[in-house]
C-alpha cells in the first residue's frame, strides 16, 4: 500500500512538473514570436520554413490517402445506416458535418503527432544526449527560441492547412462514392455541401486543428527534454511523445467538441 502510494504520488508530481515545464515553454516560445525582433534575436524564418516543409509539404501524400480513404469509408457506413430508415438521400448531411466538424481534424492531428511530432521529440532527445542543448546556451544562444519556437509557429501554421486540405479530399472521395452508389451526379453532391455546409462548420475543425498543433509541439519538446539513458532512452520517449500527443489530442477534441456545441 505504501509503495503504491509513493510510485502514485511520484508519477503525479512528474506530470504536474511537465505540465508546468509544457506552460512556460509556450509563454517563451509566444514571447521570442513577439519580441524577438525588438531584442535583435529574431526567430529565423529560414528555420521556419523548413520545418514547414517538414510538417506541411512532406505530408501531404500519406495525408491525401487517408483523407480520401476517411471521406469514402463515411459515405458507406452513412448510406448503409441511413438505408434502414430510407434516408439514403440525406448522407450528404451527415458525411459534410462528420468530416469537416471530426474525421478531418481529428485524423490530421494524429497524423502528424505520429509524423512530425515522434521526429522532434526524437530530434530534441538526441540533442540532449549529445549535449547541443547546453552548447547552444553556452554559446549565447538560447534554445527556446532556436529549437522550439519555430516548430511551434510552423505546427500553428500547418495543421490547419493540411486540415483543410483534408476537409477537400475527404469531401472529394464521399462525393466520388455517393454519386457512383445513389445514382446522383457530382454537381448534383456539390450542390447539396452548399446548402448544408457554412463556414462554421469550416472553422470548427480548424480551430481545434490549431489547438492540436500547440499540443503535438509542446508534448514533442517535453518529452525529448526528458530523454536519459542513451540511444535507448530516445525510442522510449519518443514513443511516449506519440501516445501522450494522441491522447492529448483526442481528449482535447472531446472538450471542445462539447463546449463548442452547447
Amino acid at each position: 500500500m505504501r509503495n503504491t502510494a509513493e510510485t502514485i504520488g511520484r508519477n503525479a508530481l512528474a506530470g504536474i512538473a511537465e505540465l508546468g515545464l509544457a506552460a512556460v515553454l509556450l509563454l517563451e516560445s509566444l514571447g521570442w514570436l513577439f519580441t524577438g525582433a525588438r531584442r535583435r534575436q529574431p526567430v529565423r524564418f529560414s528555420a521556419v520554413l523548413q520545418q514547414c516543409m517538414d510538417i506541411g509539404l512532406r505530408a501531404l501524400p500519406i495525408v491525401t490517402v487517408l483523407s480520401f480513404a476517411i471521406g469514402a469509408m463515411v459515405a458507406i457506413q452513412g448510406i448503409h445506416t441511413l438505408a434502414i430508415f430510407g434516408a439514403e438521400n440525406q448522407v450528404t448531411l451527415g458525411v459534410a458535418l462528420s468530416v469537416t466538424r471530426e474525421f478531418a481534424p481529428l485524423i490530421t492531428g494524429i497524423l502528424v503527432a505520429g509524423r512530425s511530432g515522434s521526429a522532434l521529440a526524437a530530434r530534441l532527445g538526441t540533442m540532449k544526449i549529445n549535449e547541443e542543448i547546453s552548447a547552444l546556451t553556452v554559446i549565447g544562444i538560447n534554445p527556446v527560441r532556436y529549437l522550439v519556437a519555430p516548430s511551434l509557429l510552423a505546427m500553428v501554421a500547418m495543421v490547419p492547412l493540411l486540415t483543410w486540405y483534408a476537409d477537400l479530399v475527404a469531401l472529394l472521395g464521399a462525393g466520388i462514392y455517393v454519386s457512383l452508389e445513389l445514382g446522383i451526379s457530382f454537381t448534383a453532391y456539390l450542390g447539396e455541401l452548399r446548402q448544408y455546409l457554412d463556414n462554421h462548420d469550416i472553422l470548427h475543425g480548424i480551430g481545434k486543428s490549431v489547438l492540436f498543433g500547440m499540443l503535438i509541439t509542446l508534448v514533442g519538446v517535453v518529452n525529448g527534454l526528458g530523454v536519459t539513458g542513451g540511444a535507448e532512452g530516445v525510442g522510449r520517449m519518443t514513443t511516449r511523445s506519440v501516445v501522450h500527443a494522441i491522447s492529448a489530442i483526442v481528449i482535447t477534441d472531446m472538450v471542445f467538441t462539447f463546449v463548442m456545441t452547447r
